[in-house]
């Protein structure tokens, strides 16, 4: 078993930046690919970012390139999300995953853990 658990959300005006971060624990957590979904009032969860084992791989949404930077800290077995310009549109509740490669974990049905969630919610 894995246990990821979000921090860093809140509420910040548009414009502004978060650095999300994810804290895991259990298994070896080095050996598992990472990554960030998210899910907007009324919508299905969709996949932000995602990160290999060894952090030389990174995969975006196409709505977060050059927006978002995903990384880890496998020390600290940690992963974090750096959101620069935050949109209204970014509002949701942000959630930590975790996969068995990176292919797996840039699919909904590919993760094998999920944290319970931090709300970012982007003021206009």
């Amino acid at each position: 078993q894995v246990q990821l658990v979000e921090s860093g959300g809140g509420l910040v005006q548009a414009g502004d930046s978060l650095r999300l971060s994810c804290a895991a624990s259990g298994r070896t957590v080095s050996n598992y690919a990472m990554g960030w979904f998210r899910q907007a009032p009324g919508k299905e969860r969709e996949f932000v970012a995602a990160i290999a084992w060894n952090g030389e791989r990174t995969e975006y949404a196409d709505s977060v390139k050059g927006q978002f930077t995903i990384s880890r800290d496998n020390a600290k077995n940690t992963v974090y999300l750096r959101m620069n310009n935050l949109k209204p549109e970014d509002t949701a509740v942000y959630y930590c995953a975790a996969g068995i490669n990176l292919v797996a974990t840039l699919r909904y049905d590919g993760v094998a853990y999920w944290g319970k969630g931090t709300l970012v919610t982007v003021s206009s």
